[in-house]
């Protein structure tokens, strides 16, 4: 243990405002990026209260609304594994998405 406190794995409240501090991170090559990868790169953007990584995708689990959409934003373009990040909002769940495409 290096002394750093363990992020929840818990990213799936149904509170509202949960919702919306929640991001989704997709098409992940989780052969090569772990949790730590994930908590290390968004991080930078706020308080992390959850980070769950699956099978070609993850969630950050943010404090508030504002860390999340700061994380959409700066990590915007940004190559993971080879593979660049883009964003959009979806609405019509009120969470911020980041789609990992293949290059």
């Amino acid at each position: 243990m290096t002394g750093k406190t363990q992020t929840s794995n818990v990213t799936n409240k149904n509170d509202p405002k949960s919702i919306n501090s929640r991001v989704f991170i997709g098409n992940l090559n989780t052969a090569i990026v772990k949790k730590v990868d994930i908590e290390a790169i968004f991080s930078k953007y706020g308080k992390i209260v959850g980070c769950s990584v699956h099978k070609g995708y993850a969630f950050v689990q943010y404090m508030s609304e504002r860390h999340a959409r700061a994380a959409v934003a700066g990590e915007n373009a940004r190559v993971i594994a080879g593979q660049p990040l883009g964003n959009s909002t979806n609405s019509n769940r009120a969470r911020q998405i980041i789609n990992i495409h293949h290059v």
